[in-house]
C-alpha cells in the first residue's frame, strides 16, 4: 500500500492556521451560499413558469382567449393583494429603479408576496405592462367634479394633468405601446369627448381636435423627458467640440446671431429655454387659439 512520506503529513504552523482558515470559511459561509442557491433555483423556476404561462397565453391569444380586462379577479372573502395594489407596486418600482428592475419577483417582494402567488392575479409581465399602462392613465384623468364646462378650460385641465403624470414617470415613452388598452384609457377618451361636447362640430372635426391637443402634449411631455436626462447626463465633451468647432465656420450665421459664438454658452442657453416656465401653457394657448378661430361660427 502507498504511504505518504512524513514530511507529506505533516503542515507548518503557517500551513495549518491557513488550512483551519480556509475549513473556518466554508463553514462560515455554508448558510449564505445555500441561501444563494435557493434564491437561484427559485428564480430559475420562475422564469420558467414565466415562460410556461407565456406558451399557454400566445396558444389562448390564437384561440381567441379574452384579455386581462374579462376576466374577474380571484375571488376571495379578503383577497390579499388586487391588480390595482400589484399596479401601483410595479409603477413605484419602474419610478425609482427604472423599467428594467420592474419583474414579477421584484413586485411580489415590494408586496411581500410570493412570487408563485402573483401569477394567481396577473398571468405574464405582459399582463403586468398592461396593468402598469392603465394605471397611468388613471392617474391622468381630471376628477369628474373638477372638469369644467368650457371647452378651452376643460383641453387645457386635461393637457395640464397629462403633461405632469408623463414627466413624473419618465419610462412611459418607452413602453407606452407595450400594454393593452384597458378601462382608464377609455376613460380619458371619454373625459376628452366631454371637454369639447359643447362644440358643434363634426366627428372627424371633433377628433382632429382632441387628436392636435394630444399630440402637442405628448410631444412637449416626450422632447421634455428627453431634455432633461440628456442635461442630467451632461453633454459629451466631443459633442460640444464639434458644435464648436461648426460654429466657428461661419456656416451658421443665423445660430451665432441667435446664441452667440459660444457653444457651451449656447447650449446652457438652450436649456433655459426649454425648461424655461409657462412655456408648456403658452405654446398650448397658442394651439387652442388657433383651433378657436378656425370654429365654426354659432348659430
Amino acid at each position: 500500500m502507498y504511504e505518504m512520506s512524513p514530511r507529506s503529513k505533516q503542515r507548518s504552523p503557517d500551513e495549518q492556521v491557513r488550512a483551519e482558515a480556509r475549513a473556518s470559511e466554508k463553514v462560515e459561509g455554508a448558510p449564505e451560499r445555500a441561501a444563494e442557491k435557493v434564491e437561484r433555483a427559485t428564480e430559475r423556476a420562475a422564469r420558467e413558469v414565466e415562460r410556461a404561462r407565456q406558451q399557454v397565453e400566445r396558444s389562448r391569444d390564437m384561440a381567441g382567449e379574452a384579455l386581462i380586462w374579462f376576466r374577474d379577479e380571484p375571488a376571495a372573502r379578503r383577497p390579499a393583494h388586487s391588480r390595482a395594489d400589484i399596479a401601483r407596486a410595479a409603477v413605484e418600482i419602474a419610478d425609482s429603479e427604472g423599467f428594467d428592475a420592474v419583474s414579477m419577483r421584484r413586485v411580489a417582494q415590494r408586496l411581500g408576496a410570493g412570487t408563485m402567488t402573483l401569477y394567481y392575479y396577473v398571468r405574464n409581465k405582459d399582463e403586468l405592462i398592461s396593468l402598469m399602462s392603465d394605471e397611468i392613465m388613471g392617474e391622468i384623468l381630471v376628477p369628474d367634479d373638477e372638469l369644467a364646462g368650457d371647452w378651452r378650460t376643460a383641453l387645457t385641465q386635461i393637457a395640464t394633468r397629462t403633461r405632469d403624470i408623463f414627466a413624473r414617470h419618465r419610462w412611459i415613452f418607452d413602453r407606452f405601446g407595450d400594454g393593452r388598452p384597458g378601462p382608464n384609457g377609455l376613460r380619458h377618451f371619454e373625459q376628452s369627448l366631454a371637454a369639447v361636447s359643447s362644440l358643434d362640430l363634426e366627428r372627424d372635426e371633433v377628433f382632429d381636435l382632441i387628436g392636435q391637443v394630444d399630440d402637442y402634449v405628448f410631444g412637449y411631455a416626450l422632447r421634455e423627458v428627453q431634455e432633461r436626462e440628456e442635461h442630467e447626463r451632461g453633454w459629451p465633451e466631443e459633442v460640444v467640440e464639434f458644435l464648436q468647432r461648426e460654429l466657428d465656420t461661419g456656416n451658421y450665421p443665423l445660430i451665432s446671431e441667435f446664441f452667440g459664438d459660444d457653444a457651451n454658452a449656447g447650449i446652457e442657453e438652450v436649456i433655459e429655454l426649454i425648461s424655461s416656465e409657462g412655456r408648456f401653457e403658452r405654446g398650448l394657448k397658442r394651439l387652442l387659439d388657433g383651433i378657436e378661430a378656425n370654429l365654426p361660427p354659432r348659430t
